[in-house]
C-alpha cells in the first residue's frame, strides 16, 4: 500500500511555469521567443550546477516541440547525434562536457545553422571566456547570446520551497523552512529533494511533518549522489 501511494505522487516536467524566475525574467522572454519558430538566434545559458540550466533547456524544448522540430542532447552526446532539424531548434546541455568528435560536430552546426535555418540553445558551468573547448568552437559560443542564470535569494528558496510543499499536499511550517535554509545544501533542486524524502516519510509514518523527520531526511542527503539533477 505504501509503494502504491507514493508511486501515485506526481512528478512535474520541466516548464516556465514552474520555474522560479527571480533575477533571471529577461532570460525567460528570451527563451520563449527561441522556441517560436522562424527564430534562429544562437543563446549560450552558464551558471553552477543546481542554477536551472537544465531545467529551462527541457522547458524550451517541450514549448519548442508545439511549434516547430527540436531536438534536445544531453548526457555527453555523440558526435553522430548533431542531427539539425531544419528550420529546427537544437538544444545541447553541458557543452564543456562533450567530447572532441561531439565538438567538432556542434562547431560544424554553428557554420551550417543559417544556411538550414536553425536555432541553438547551448548550456554549460562556465562564461564562454572559461570553457575548456576548442578553441574554434569557444569562440563560435563567445559570439551568441549569452546569459548567466541568477541564482535566487535565500527568500526566494524561501517561497519555492513553500510551493513545492504544498503542490505534494505537505504542510511545512515556516520554522521547518528556515531550518532546511540554514542546514541544507545550497542549490534549489537538493532542498526540493530534502522535501520529498520529508513528504514520503510522513505518509508512510503518518505523522506530520516535524523537526526530527526533517533531519532525518538531511541525513538521506549526506549519501553522495553520482548524478544530482540541474533542475528547478
Amino acid at each position: 500500500m505504501t509503494q502504491l501511494l507514493l508511486d501515485l505522487l506526481p512528478t512535474q516536467a520541466p516548464s516556465f511555469e514552474n520555474f522560479i524566475a527571480g533575477a533571471n525574467d529577461e532570460l525567460l522572454t528570451r527563451l520563449r521567443l527561441l522556441a517560436q519558430p522562424g527564430c534562429f538566434d544562437a543563446v549560450y545559458l552558464w551558471g553552477p550546477p543546481g542554477s536551472g540550466k537544465s531545467h529551462l533547456l527541457a522547458a524550451t524544448a517541450a514549448l519548442a516541440l508545439r511549434k516547430r522540430p527540436a531536438l534536445l542532447l544531453a548526457d555527453r552526446p555523440a558526435a553522430s547525434a548533431f542531427a539539425a532539424p531544419t528550420g529546427g531548434l537544437l538544444i545541447v546541455d553541458d557543452v564543456d562536457m562533450l567530447d572532441a568528435d561531439a565538438q567538432i560536430a556542434l562547431f560544424r552546426t554553428f557554420n551550417a545553422a543559417r544556411i538550414v535555418g536553425l536555432g541553438l540553445l547551448l548550456a554549460g558551468q562556465q562564461a564562454p571566456a572559461k570553457l575548456e573547448l576548442r578553441e574554434d568552437l569557444r569562440t563560435r559560443i563567445g559570439q551568441t547570446l549569452i546569459y548567466e542564470v541568477r541564482t535566487l535569494n535565500d527568500e526566494q528558496k524561501a517561497d519555492a520551497l513553500r510551493r513545492h510543499a504544498l503542490e505534494r499536499g505537505l504542510r511545512v511550517d515556516e520554522g521547518l523552512v528556515r531550518y532546511l535554509l540554514s542546514h541544507g545544501r545550497r542549490d534549489l533542486p537538493s532542498l526540493m529533494a530534502v522535501l520529498d524524502h520529508l513528504d514520503r516519510a510522513t505518509l508512510e509514518r503518518q505523522r506530520p511533518a516535524t523537526l526530527p523527520l526533517l533531519k532525518e531526511a538531511l541525513q538521506l542527503q549526506l549519501v553522495p549522489a553520482h548524478d544530482e539533477p540541474d533542475t528547478l
